[in-house]
């Protein structure tokens, strides 16, 4: 360790105070979502207080479901100071947006998916509504249907 006064981790360390593999360390540096990291004579990672602060960050960001260039755009606001937080909140309402869309295309996936199992005995007849209802989703649109692109 240096003489500094921040305190320098090597990757296990770091990994272990931020909560994020060390795998998931070395991409989110690959990615840049890390500044450079400094490494000592002998060639390690030596990550500071405030890198495993980021990755705190990163970490929080990914469990909200953020994708990564939506953390990117938020690491950067973040460390600016100047930053308005219209921005953020733009990112984050996008977001939230986005995760509204996915819940109500799961849910109606679940409702289709209950619909087919309740129709299916479960028996020993070869005869199975979750089959059909499958391979009946699997035929192209006709043309001229209203379900046709």
């Amino acid at each position: 360790m240096n003489q500094s006064t921040s305190a320098e981790f090597n990757i296990g360390e770091a990994a272990a105070r931020s909560g994020v593999s060390a795998k998931m360390l070395r991409h989110y540096e690959s990615l840049g979502l890390l500044s450079a990291i400094a490494r000592s004579e002998s060639g390690y990672r030596q990550y500071s207080e405030q890198d495993v602060h980021t990755l705190r960050f990163i970490r929080s960001a990914r469990d909200l479901g953020f994708k990564i260039a939506e953390i990117a755009q938020l690491l950067q606001l973040w460390q600016d100071q100047g930053r308005s937080s219209a921005d953020v909140k733009r990112i984050a309402l996008a977001h939230l947006a986005d995760l509204d869309r996915r819940m109500a295309e799961m849910a109606a996936m679940r409702q289709t998916l209950q619909a087919l199992v309740q129709h299916c005995q479960g028996d020993s007849r070869p005869n199975c509504p979750i089959l059909q209802g499958l391979s009946d989703s699997a035929r192209p649109p006709l043309t001229g249907s209203k379900h046709a692109p």
